[in-house]
C-alpha cells in the first residue's frame, strides 16, 4: 500500500503531527482526530487531492449500492472511475498550479476507514518526493473527469444520493454555507 501527503512546500524534510486547522464535529471517541496528526491519502483516493490546496471541489464516485438513478442523475453515463466538480473561478488556478506529491512510509499509519485517509500520530520521514506540474493532466492520467461549474451549490444534494462524495475546502466555495 501507497500512502501520500500533498503539499505546495517542496522541502518538508519531516512530518510532525499537528492540529486540523479549522477542527471538525467529531463523533464520540473520535475526537483525538482534531488533534496532532499526520494526515494521508492512499493510492486510489489521491486525486482528491490533485487541485491547489485552497481550491473548493467535489470529488463523486459509485459505491457498490450506487443506483441506477443515481448513476443518470450525477453520473451521466461517463466511463471515468471519478468525477470531480470545481468552479471556473478556479479552473486558471487548477490549470496553472503545480503541487508535491510526498511518499509516506506507512508503518506508523492508521486508517479511518474512510475515503482512503490514514493518520499516523508520530512525525514521519517522506520516502520520496515529486513534483507534478500538470494537474488536470494528472486528473485524466487517474481516470477523472473535471466537470467545471459556475458554483458547487447545485450539488448540495449529492450527498443523499447512493454515490460516494468528497468535499474539499467548502468553506471557499462561492455561496457555500454550513448546512
Amino acid at each position: 500500500m501507497r500512502l501520500f501527503h500533498f503539499s505546495d512546500d517542496p522541502a518538508i524534510e519531516r512530518f510532525e503531527p499537528r492540529p486540523v486547522l479549522v477542527p471538525s464535529a467529531r463523533a464520540p471517541g473520535r475526537e483525538w482526530l482534531n488533534g496532532p496528526l499526520v494526515w494521508a491519502i492512499d493510492e486510489p483516493h489521491q486525486p482528491m487531492y490533485l487541485f491547489p490546496r485552497d481550491c473548493p471541489r467535489i470529488l463523486l464516485w459509485p459505491r457498490p449500492e450506487t443506483t441506477a438513478e443515481d448513476l443518470e442523475r450525477w453520473w451521466g453515463g461517463s466511463p471515468c472511475r471519478m468525477i470531480a466538480h470545481v468552479e471556473a473561478a478556479w479552473l486558471e488556478r487548477l490549470s496553472k498550479a503545480s503541487i508535491n506529491r510526498y511518499e509516506l512510509p506507512a508503518d506508523t499509519f492508521e486508517s479511518l476507514d474512510d475515503a482512503g485517509m490514514w493518520v499516523s500520530r508520530r512525525a514521519v520521514t517522506p520516502v520520496e518526493v515529486s513534483e507534478i506540474r500538470d494537474l488536470p493532466g494528472a486528473l485524466r492520467d487517474e481516470g477523472v473527469e473535471l466537470r467545471v461549474m459556475d458554483s458547487l451549490t447545485p450539488l448540495r444534494d449529492v450527498w443523499s444520493s447512493s454515490l460516494h462524495a468528497s468535499g474539499i475546502r467548502l468553506r471557499n466555495a462561492r455561496g457555500w454555507l454550513p448546512s
